[in-house]
């Protein structure tokens, strides 16, 4: 009996359409924070197709998107240029060079944070009442940097292939001071958190998980 053929692997393209379902996941409350940074940190992780299905198995289908005109903007008639293949090749070229540059000079700038850096896995750095800059890096996993309540987060820095976040701590208003948060960092994704904002994530994970570990109290008892 012939082994049956490996699975196909999967591309960036993909894991940021997993990746992009997970957050929308998280905003409608149906994941919590910690489920969300787990399962991003296993969408960038993965190589194959049945990887990234098991991400969302339990969530639902998105919505259908709107049909769109594709509108015509040359001659139907116009002949292809003889050196359209080689054009291609050399445009190619270009962006594999630009991202492997990018890639680089991200790790350099992960591996060089002053406040602390996620590498394979999650971590979260907690910002002190008097610092005004932070500095931190994340690859292939998720970090969540928590500020104080009287702050008002100014990011910066790149992260390719992946997200940053940052809603109610990049809300400006009276009597906040200014903090700038730098995260650079590639295949993954940054969370950055006012402390009450990380607390209430917190009370809700908690909840989620006494209310799961009763349901399986239950179970048991109706099996017994």
């Amino acid at each position: 009996m012939e082994p049956p053929p490996p699975e196909m692997r999967i591309g960036d393209r993909e894991r940021r359409e997993v990746d992009a379902r997970l957050q929308e996941a998280l905003a409608d409350g149906m994941l919590t924070l910690a489920e969300y940074d787990e399962r991003a940190a296993l969408c960038w992780a993965a190589r194959t197709r049945s990887e990234l299905n098991a991400l969302t198995l339990d969530l639902p289908e998105p919505p259908p998107s709107e049909p769109t005109v594709a509108l015509e903007t040359a001659a139907p008639d116009a002949p292809a240029t003889p050196d359209s293949g080689l054009v291609g090749r050399a445009i190619g070229g270009l962006v594999t060079a630009a991202v492997i540059g990018g890639g680089i000079f991200v790790g350099i700038q992960v591996l060089s944070a002053d406040d602390g850096a996620s590498v394979f896995g999650s971590r979260t750095v907690n910002v002190g009442s008097d610092q005004q800059r932070v500095e931190v890096g994340m690859m292939f996993g998720s970090l969540r940097v928590i500020v104080p309540d009287d702050v008002s987060v100014r990011p910066s820095g790149t992260v390719i292939f992946g997200s940053t976040n940052c809603n109610e701590a990049c809300r400006t208003g009276p009597y906040l001071r200014e903090v700038a948060v730098e995260a650079d960092g590639a295949f993954g994704s940054v969370s950055i958190m006012r402390q009450s904002e990380f607390d209430r994530a917190a009370v809700i994970d908690r909840d989620r998980d006494r209310n799961r570990h009763d349901d399986s109290d239950d179970d048991s008892d109706d099996d017994d």
